[in-house]
């Protein structure tokens, strides 16, 4: 059983993971699966990753099935919880290369449950539509549809890569140096003119409810959030395997924010403030 988690844990979680987008439901759908093995006699078990990925996933569409009512519920907008993946200070259990990017991860939530098990499989795990059929108990072709269906609602052509383009440290400081100066040309050139901002405080942190669209109406808030930040720590690291910030006051984790990038732009933002999707930090 040792020999099993040790194997297979990271995979399991970076899989939970990205079906779930919690870290804390990834780590107990794993514990979950494990506790269950303690019936079976592991001397049966022929394909082992097969058979804990497909109870890994049906654990987690379990989970999505009894999350979506709670999300249409949820107070302004739902982002998935940030995990830091930094070499110092990471998520033992993350498999980095398996990783979707954070805003490929956001989304993910306009898919049913079915279709982003399909996606998360293929796209970010790199399993065979054959091996992906007997994990959702669906039919090769449904599974190949399910995933093109997937791209379609996700925005992604067919033949498009799913990867991200990330920032440097230094490219990063320059931003926030040019925000800490006032300098309104030089942020608003670093946005796309199609820039979308979301906040995540879930009723429990003061963020804006809706997205804010535009370089100018993105610029301001983030000049007016740089006055209130005044005085706290903020910390360039690697966050979903991508350079992102930690706002720190004292030692508790305020922000955390993700940006993504695309042609040297930034296209979008995500501020997490929730404290309930910070805790595991």
């Amino acid at each position: 059983m040792q020999k099993l988690y040790e194997q297979y844990k990271g995979l399991l979680f970076t899989l939970a993971y990205q079906l779930t987008g919690s870290a804390s439901d990834a780590e107990d759908a794993v514990q979950d699966v494990f506790m269950k093995l303690y019936d079976i006699e592991l001397e049966c078990l022929v394909e082992p990753k097969a058979y804990l990925c497909k109870m890994v996933t049906n654990r987690c569409l379990d989970i999505l099935k009894s999350a979506r009512k709670k999300r249409e519920q949820y107070f302004g907008e739902w982002l998935p919880e940030p995990i830091l993946t930094s070499e110092d200070e990471s998520i033992e259990l993350v498999v980095r290369g398996e990783l979707l990017s954070y805003a490929m991860l956001v989304l993910l939530e306009r898919l049913s449950p079915s279709e982003r098990a399909a996606f998360v499989l293929r796209e970010a795990l790199g399993f065979e539509y054959s091996i992906i059929a007997e994990l959702i108990g669906k039919s090769e072709s449904n599974c190949r549809k399910m995933v093109s269906r997937a791209r379609g609602k996700m925005g992604i052509a067919i033949e498009e890569p799913i990867c991200a383009e990330t920032a440097s440290k230094e490219w990063v400081q320059r931003f926030l140096s040019a925000l800490e100066q006032g300098n309104m040309d030089t942020v608003v050139s670093i946005l796309a003119e199609d820039v979308t901002l979301i906040a995540d405080g879930g009723g429990k942190a003061f963020t804006a409810v809706h997205p804010i669209h535009s370089r100018v109406h993105v610029a301001k808030f983030l000049f007016g959030l740089m006055r209130k930040v005044e005085g706290m720590k903020m910390e360039i690291t690697e966050i979903n395997g991508q350079i992102g910030l930690v706002i720190h006051e004292g030692d508790r984790i305020d922000t955390v924010v993700i940006m993504h990038f695309e042609k040297g732009t930034v296209h979008n933002l995500y501020f997490v403030r929730n404290p309930d999707k910070l805790r595991h930090l």
